[in-house]
């Protein structure tokens, strides 16, 4: 039987092979369109869970980019949005970046916000932290064409804002409560993302939108640039970018669904009027 001498120690060597060392990769999930849910939107938080997950979970990236093209939509759903990542951000403990193309308003902003940097080009529209109720008004309508309708209820409220009949003080007052309610949980989570970069002599929150240099000189951005310089600044040349988006429904490729998707684009193609786009 073999026996090393006394003193005599076994030492492992490990090669390190440069040629096998994996680069960087970053997971880059491109969320673009208006925000809302079912299929009224191109963004909501049910159809972009699995590839937000899958983002953050598959093959250990060094970090999450959000590509942002939104001119915004339901709060709710991007709040919703917003937490998912930042909850995934937090329990992974990746860094998340945001670059904005033409616009991140309104709930469009609200998603930039969850990143912890925000990057745009110049002529990228930022802003619009805001919250905005339309409606129509239809009761002199069924008047001239001789129509009358009959609505009954139980609770006193429960026709409130009805387009059909006359617009009720009480209910427009009630309404501005909810959207100063609502309102003030965009300020609070823009506060929150964005804390001790924001101008705090500026008044940022009265739905107004600027270009990304005002954007930036008021602490709403971090800098004017674009994704692939930037994240080879950031984690080298050598960066792999692995890409998640949205794919259409099976259907929809075919031209299934045309009434439904028309709708869906004309709404949507009205948010991104707002801005000029």
């Amino acid at each position: 039987m073999f026996t090393f001498p006394r003193g005599f120690t076994w030492e492992i060597m490990i090669l390190k092979l440069p040629f096998l060392k994996k680069p960087p990769r970053v997971a880059v999930i491109r969320l673009a369109g208006s925000i809302a849910s079912g299929t009224r939107g191109s963004l909501s938080d049910e159809a972009l869970a699995p590839l937000i997950e899958k983002a953050f979970r598959k093959g250990k990236p060094k970090a999450v980019a959000l590509i942002l093209n939104s001119p915004g939509g339901s709060p709710v759903q991007s709040g919703l949005i917003a937490a998912r990542i930042r909850r995934l951000a937090d329990e992974k403990k990746l860094p998340v970046h945001a670059f904005v193309e033409d616009v991140a308003a309104s709930g469009g902003y609200w998603l930039a916000a969850a990143a912890d940097d925000i990057w745009a080009d110049g002529g990228s529209i930022i802003g619009s932290i805001g919250v905005i109720s339309a409606g129509f008004g239809a009761q002199e309508l069924l008047e001239r064409q001789g129509i009358e309708r009959r609505v009954y209820t139980a609770g006193k409220s429960k026709s409130t804002l009805d387009p059909f009949q006359k617009e009720k003080p009480e209910d427009v007052k009630r309404l501005k409560s909810l959207l100063d309610d609502m309102h003030a949980l965009f300020i609070e989570h823009v506060k929150t993302r964005r804390a001790g970069k924001l101008d705090e002599s500026a008044d940022l929150f009265t739905g107004e939108f600027w270009l990304a240099g005002r954007a930036l000189e008021l602490g709403l951005i971090d800098g004017i640039g674009h994704i692939e310089p930037k994240l080879k600044e950031l984690y080298g040349d050598k960066v792999r970018m692995i890409r998640y988006g949205r794919r259409k429904p099976l259907l929809s490729r075919f031209g299934a669904q045309v009434v439904g998707d028309g709708l869906a684009a004309l709404e949507e193609r009205a948010i991104f009027a707002r801005y000029g786009l």
